[in-house]
C-alpha cells in the first residue's frame, strides 16, 4: 500500500503535511513544557510554608516532650507547645495542598497545550493521509484486476475539463467496449491520485 504519490506535486505536498505535523507536535510540546516549569514556580511559596510548617511542628514536638519532663508543671508547660505544633502541622498541610494543586494544574494545562492544537491539526490531516492511502491502495488493486471499475469512476467524477480534453469520441468507445479507451479513462482516475496509469496502448493525443 503506497504511503506517498509517486507524482511530484502531490507527493511533496503530502511530504510537507507530515512534516507540518511532526513540526508542530514538536512546537506545541516545547511550549508546554515551558507553561509547566512557568506555572510550577507558583508551587514554591507553597513548598516553603510547608518546610516552615514542618520545620515549626517538629521543634514545638520536641519542646513538649521536654516540657513534659519539668515536675508538677510540665503538663501545663507541655500543652500550649503541643498546641503549637498542631498548628504547625496544620499550617504544613496547607502548604503541601496549595503546592500539589498547582503541580495538577500545570500538568492540565502542559497536556491541554499538546493534545488540542494536535488534535486540531489530526482531525484535518488523518482524513486526507489515510483517505489517499487507501483509494491509492485500491485503485492500485483495481488498475491491474479490472480498470472497467476506474473507468467508470472516471466518467462519473472526473472534473469536464478533463475529459473534454481527452481525445474525441473516448467515451464513446469506452461505451463500445474498446480497451484503449477503458485504459484512458482509468489513467484519468489513476492521475487524479498521483498515481501511474498501467502501461498499455493508449489512445492517441487530442488535437
Amino acid at each position: 500500500m503506497p504511503l506517498y504519490a509517486p507524482r511530484p506535486g502531490l507527493r511533496a505536498r503530502q511530504v510537507a503535511a507530515d512534516l507540518g505535523l511532526l513540526a508542530w507536535t514538536a512546537a506545541w510540546v516545547l511550549a508546554a513544557r515551558a507553561a509547566h516549569r512557568a506555572v510550577l514556580v507558583l508551587a514554591e511559596p507553597g513548598d516553603a510554608v510547608a518546610e516552615l510548617g514542618g520545620s515549626v511542628a517538629g521543634s514545638m514536638a520536641r519542646a513538649a516532650e521536654a516540657a513534659g519532663g519539668v515536675p508538677v508543671v510540665g503538663d501545663d508547660l507541655a500543652a500550649p507547645l503541643e498546641g503549637l505544633g498542631l498548628a504547625g502541622a496544620s499550617v504544613s498541610g496547607a502548604g503541601t495542598g496549595a503546592a500539589d494543586a498547582v503541580a495538577t494544574l500545570a500538568a492540565v494545562l502542559a497536556a491541554a497545550l499538546v493534545v488540542l492544537p494536535v488534535a486540531g491539526y489530526l482531525l484535518r490531516w488523518l482524513p486526507w493521509r489515510l483517505g489517499w492511502v487507501r483509494a491509492a491502495g485500491a485503485a492500485g488493486r483495481l488498475a491491474a484486476a479490472d480498470p472497467a471499475v476506474l473507468a467508470v469512476r472516471a466518467v462519473a467524477t472526473a472534473p469536464l475539463d478533463r475529459l473534454a480534453a481527452l481525445p474525441p469520441g473516448t467515451v464513446a468507445a469506452w461505451r463500445a467496449g474498446d480497451a484503449g479507451a477503458e485504459r484512458a479513462l482509468a489513467a484519468l482516475e489513476l492521475d487524479r491520485l498521483g498515481l501511474a496509469p498501467e502501461p498499455g496502448p493508449q489512445l492517441p493525443a487530442s488535437r
